[in-house]
């Protein structure tokens, strides 16, 4: 029986169980962040030196994730799969066990590495999974799994955290991660290995200029944004004077404007691209340098979330849109999985960043330099991103 899209059951059924787990994968990247407070209170360090886990995770990523992607094309898609969702699952046991800083952050390192082999396989596995006619579908499924954890996952832990303590966190994402594992066993048919990836085929990628621009402009964007964002929950709670379950509430605010955002993304996108583009990341510079500001009373700071929220899932979900559309088409995943690490190189360099700016003059200045470094994409983004699409796209329409 053909369900939504025309699709099958049989191509439901798979596709589903990647989306999951790539909204589970981004989950378990941010779920730290709203459980920082309690993190470092249990190992009696202060939050910027529990903020290093973050960026070493991301750093992982980043360093992992090409030599991983090319090990992979070496194995048969649907085996690989289980093997990385198996060892994400055993990273989070050991995450909620560590007895020590140290070794919490070598179980988040094992999770990184299932992290890394994961993004270079999702989106292909999607694919195939599907008849070819659907495949625009199926990578859209693989783009809102990740881009819902990117909005729910922090809110999503620190309930948790704070309901059952941070240990039982990691331990919920690895009974989710162990269902996971079962589910597409049953529902994953087999897939061969997907075409090998070398070394040598990487400039061709990085010749081809709107990319290389979203590259840029992705790591200082996803910095900025980090350097704020990493540091949220001791924000709210030390500068704002928020108490606990208000910052939760908070934190379910920025989520829920962060549907709005992908929301507007399917509404607008289409019909103004570059202006699309240019807002989000204004709209992600004016929320960071009002933020300060707007922790003086609690409906500022509730706006002041949605349009960081909503700008900010915005951002993620258009630039995935526009690296599909300028990836050479027998390259589209390895281009995601560059796009991936190169996210999480950001996500360490603000994560640090912001740790610095904490020790040097407090966090209350976490937004302000977070918000210099949005204008620096912003500029970035009409230099090296907009005039190179619309040269690109004026000479595949006079190819037409």
């Amino acid at each position: 029986m053909a369900g939504k899209g025309g699709m099958t059951a049989r191509e439901w059924l798979p596709l589903m169980g990647l989306a999951f787990s790539a909204f589970m994968m981004n989950t378990s990247e941010f779920m730290p962040i709203g459980l920082l407070v309690d993190i470092a209170a249990d190992f009696s360090m202060t939050e910027a030196d529990a903020g290093v886990m973050i960026s070493v995770y991301a750093l992982a990523v980043l360093v992992l994730s090409l030599p991983l992607m090319m090990l992979a094309s070496r194995f048969a898609f649907k085996g690989l799969m289980l093997a990385v969702i198996g060892v994400f699952g055993l990273g989070q046991l050991l995450s909620a066990v560590a007895p020590s800083f140290a070794l919490l952050v070598g179980a988040r390192l094992v999770v990184a590495s299932a992290h890394a082999v994961f993004w270079s396989i999702a989106s292909p596995m999607a694919v195939y999974a599907v008849d070819y006619r659907r495949s625009s579908l199926a990578l859209s499924c693989i783009a809102t799994g990740s881009a819902v954890a990117v909005v729910c996952g922090l809110p999503l832990g620190r309930s948790i955290g704070l309901a059952l303590g941070w240990r039982m966190t990691f331990a919920c994402v690895a009974v989710a991660a162990f269902v996971a594992l079962a589910y597409l066993w049953r529902t994953l048919p087999k897939m061969p290995a997907g075409k090998r990836f070398g070394v040598k085929e990487l400039p061709g990628l990085f010749r081809v200029r709107p990319l290389v621009g979203i590259f840029v402009v992705t790591v200082v964007l996803a910095g900025a944004h980090f350097v704020g964002y990493s540091y949220i929950e001791p924000f709210l709670l030390q500068v704002a004077g928020m108490p606990e379950g208000l910052v939760t509430t908070v934190l379910c605010v920025y989520g829920a404007a962060g549907i709005a955002g992908s929301a507007l993304f399917s509404r607008l996108y289409g019909s103004a691209r570059f202006a699309f583009l240019r807002c989000t990341i204004l709209g992600v510079a004016a929320a960071l340098g009002l933020l300060g500001v707007a922790a003086s009373a609690f409906g500022t700071a509730f706006a002041c979330c949605v349009l960081w929220g909503m700008c900010y899932t915005a951002f993620n979900v258009a630039f995935q849109a526009e690296v599909l559309k300028y990836a050479p088409s027998d390259a589209s995943a390895v281009a995601m999985s560059i796009y991936s690490g190169l996210f999480n190189l950001g996500i360490s360099g603000g994560t640090q960043i912001g740790g610095l700016v904490v020790a040097a003059s407090g966090i209350a200045s976490v937004g302000y330099v977070g918000a210099a470094f949005a204008i620096v994409a912003f500029v970035l983004c009409g230099a090296l991103m907009i005039r190179p699409m619309k040269r690109t796209d004026a000479l595949r329409a006079g190819d037409k």
